[in-house]
């Protein structure tokens, strides 16, 4: 039998190919996967960048020395491990124009995946990855989807084959802190996504700040700036959607500018720019698109029932916590359809964040079960009509539907349970079980609600105020929660059918 004749370059460099293949396992390989093998230059045969560990033969919890070696001066560079910033104990340049960062780490385990970031400072760009040993990195398993999440999820949470939602939290003016900043969000993020979580962040400007004070332009370049970097980072490709964000109609979210609140124009402007020229771009829905086109843009919930403030354009119902959101709406949607004019699409939002507390102590229920709050309209007189239980986010979606650009899009409740602010009574002292089931029952009817997450699971910040709100602490009522929440994730039921009219 004839066979093809072996080029002569193969025949040239299989010692090398042989050795790229014996030593696999301990080099760092390009985003691509592909390695370049060109024959007749040997200056240029190499794989960049490139690992070396040493001792090469590790056992896990063994002390080990590794080095990454590139032909460019990255600057801002990281490796993590399992998903954690390693910063470089240090750096030197070689001789032929190539440069060594080198880490002095203790061993994992074998299936480890170690990933080398350069130009973290304004997002990190993944340059190579490798997998220690012989095992395979953790994958996201596949799960049903729920409509079911948490805030803050406990990365040890067993969502018995689910695919539910995390929402997580950073601050742009702690971007670089501990816990609160990018490296550990984007560990949080890694964590969920391996768990098989869809992930929402809240973008909030600072602590007791949700976004920029009015007319504080400086402010709002620093948060964009953030947001730009938010949505450049490698390690966050796995983000569902980003929110812009929260609560910001309230006092208590303009603490550090009490005589600047976020009005709704002032929103308006930062998340699409209304109020300026078409052609800028300077605002969040388009900083994060030119980033990354397919992570969602959502606006951030405003706080129901709270009346700090009010907006010019009533809604039909005149609430002033829903004369702000309509008059919010208005603007995002008229600042959306000039620039759809002069050629800018996609500067409409691509859904909404909203909370929808529950209420089930209202005097309106005496008679009633108070776990059938979520299904029961609580119209309250005083309130012109306004829903004052969980069907809150009724009159949300009543708003979003208002609008052209608007219409249609998906509300996600990223945050419920019975705490109603003007009440205060926690969890812990008033949730009635089966609430959660109602409420559940209620969202999975309307096709437009996509997901119903309850504050909090864990908060792992050190701040104890929530251990009245935590599924995992479980205080007092909250361990029928927990159970409930358990048991509803082991449910297998088919979605409510509506009639087609």
């Amino acid at each position: 039998m004839t066979g093809r004749a072996i080029p002569s370059w193969l025949r040239r460099w299989w010692p090398v190919l042989l050795l790229v293949a014996l030593l696999g396992g301990y080099w760092l390989l390009p985003i691509s996967g592909q390695v370049a093998i060109l024959p007749g230059d040997e200056a240029r045969v190499g794989i960049w960048p490139q690992v070396r560990l040493d001792p090469p033969l590790l056992q896990p919890g063994q002390e080990m020395a590794l080095r990454v070696t590139d032909t460019v001066a990255w600057p801002y560079v990281l490796l993590t491990m399992a998903g954690r910033a390693l910063p470089p104990d240090g750096w030197w340049e070689n001789p032929g124009e190539s440069w060594t960062w080198y880490w002095t780490l203790i061993a994992p385990e074998a299936g480890t995946e170690l990933i080398f970031y350069h130009d973290c400072h304004t997002g990190c760009i993944e340059r190579g990855r490798v997998i220690l040993g012989q095992g395979e990195a953790a994958s996201n398993p596949p799960g049903i989807p729920t409509k079911l999440g948490v805030v803050f999820a406990n990365p040890t949470r067993d969502w018995h084959g689910r695919s539910g939602w995390d929402v997580e939290l950073t601050y742009a003016n702690l971007g670089d802190a501990e816990y609160w900043g990018i490296d550990d969000l984007a560990q949080r993020v890694l964590q969920s996504r391996t768990n098989g979580l869809r992930v929402l962040v809240r973008v909030d400007y600072a602590q007791g700040q949700s976004l920029p004070p009015a007319g504080d332009e400086l402010a709002l370049s620093e948060y964009l700036a953030y947001v730009r970097r938010l949505a450049r980072d490698d390690r966050l490709k796995g983000v569902y959607g980003y929110f812009i964000g929260s609560g910001y109609n309230s006092a208590e979210a303009n603490s550090q500018a009490p005589d600047r609140p976020v009005t709704p124009e002032w929103y308006a402007r930062v998340f699409n720019g209304y109020g300026k020229p078409v052609d800028h771009r300077d605002n969040a829905v388009q900083t994060i698109r030119q980033e990354n086109p397919t992570v969602r843009v959502l606006v951030g919930p405003m706080q129901p029932w709270n009346r700090d403030q009010d907006g010019e354009q009533r809604f039909e119902i005149a609430a002033p916590w829903l004369n702000y959101m309509n008059t919010l709406v208005a603007a995002l949607d008229e600042a959306a359809r000039a620039k759809a004019a002069a050629g800018i699409p996609l500067a409409a939002p691509d859904g909404f964040a909203v909370q929808a507390p529950g209420r089930p102590d209202a005097p309106e229920l005496t008679g009633q079960s108070s776990a059938e709050e979520p299904r029961l309209d609580i119209l309250r007189a005083a309130w012109s009509g306004a829903q004052a239980g969980f069907r809150v986010y009724r009159d949300w979606l009543a708003v979003v539907n208002a609008y052209s650009t608007t219409r249609g899009l998906p509300i996600y409740i990223t945050s419920t349970n019975t705490f109603a602010p003007d009440q205060g009574i926690p969890p812990a002292q008033n949730y009635p079980r089966g609430w959660l089931t109602a409420a559940l029952e209620e969202v999975n009817a309307e096709p437009q609600v996509q997901a119903l997450c309850w504050f909090l699971d864990e908060d792992r910040s050190g701040d104890a105020r929530w251990d009245f709100f935590s599924l995992t602490r479980r205080p007092g009522r909250l361990l029928d929660t927990a159970e409930e929440f358990d048991a509803l994730l082991q449910t297998r039921q088919a979605p409510a059918l509506r009639a087609i009219r």
